[in-house]
């Protein structure tokens, strides 16, 4: 089945599950297709606290953007792997703040360009871009992240659950390296992703993602392996962490059934005397 059978963009499989489309129906979303709540099922059997750590995510990415916003000042965000459209998206939250505020959302999967397009831009400081965040050359240099951010003033890098979607051959860290060496000084890089301390639990949802994405998938990783995005930069406090307690507006918050799985990571800053 293929874009053309189902009035979708193409490219578009939806007999295939795709990791944007799972994050969706964990979400409560409806742009999800039997296959993606096939793959959560048999994922939460595995790792039951999967739903709970989406939902969580998403609560993390709404309170760092409002603080870079608040307290670095920051009003230029280029969301990497950015998702299908949920509630309160980066730009709505960073306007909260900067009503000027300027947000690029990327990612390479075809449906969530073509929906980002239609629901996320709004006006002439929003864009959606595909591209493939790897490419850090094509990402940078697109006519509309160009066209909207100023490299040589702070951005805001989001790297948000999306680079255990990429393989170690890729070289995750030297994606998020090569971006930190193309920003100003006062930058900052929100990286997390899927953690496990258990290698057993690290090798079955890796092999189950990488089998019901059809390769879509990268690695579930150990803390160790995250902490290494940050080298070269100044991690901002509470240091990297499992990402609910990452400055948490209260202590309340949805709890893991297990903790089998983490999302873990942090905000590090470009130094000014890079």
């Amino acid at each position: 089945m293929d874009g053309q059978d189902t009035g979708l963009p193409g490219g578009v499989d939806v007999t295939v599950a795709s990791v944007a489309r799972m994050h969706d129906y964990y979400l409560g979303g409806k742009d999800n297709y039997p296959a993606d709540r096939e793959a959560c099922a048999h994922l939460l059997t595995r790792a039951p606290s999967t739903a709970v750590l989406a939902r969580n995510n998403r609560r993390f990415l709404r309170r760092v953007v409002r603080l870079l916003a608040e307290e670095q000042g920051i009003r230029q965000f280029l969301d990497h792997g950015s998702g299908l459209p949920a509630q309160d998206n980066v730009h709505q939250v960073a306007r909260r703040v900067h009503p000027d505020a300027r947000v690029v959302y990327v990612d390479h999967d075809p449906m969530v360009a073509a929906y980002g397009r239609v629901l996320l831009e709004e006006d002439d400081r929003t864009a959606v871009v595909r591209a493939d965040l790897r490419d850090t050359a094509a990402v940078l240099g697109h006519p509309r992240v160009a066209g909207l951010l100023d490299l040589r003033e702070p951005v805001a890098a989001l790297f948000v659950s999306v680079l255990h979607c990429v393989p170690d051959e890729d070289d995750p860290w030297a994606v998020v390296r090569r971006v930190a060496g193309r920003l100003a000084p006062g930058s900052c890089l929100v990286v997390c992703q899927l953690v496990s301390d258990d290698p057993a639990t690290r090798d079955s949802v890796t092999g189950f993602m990488r089998e019901a994405t059809r390769g879509g998938w990268g690695r579930v990783r150990a803390r160790h392996d995250v902490d290494r995005y940050f080298d070269g930069l100044e991690v901002l406090p509470p240091g990297v962490v499992e990402v609910a307690q990452w400055r948490p507006d209260s202590e309340v918050h949805p709890r893991q059934p297990g903790r089998e799985l983490l999302e873990y990571g942090g905000v590090g800053r470009v130094p000014d005397d890079r």
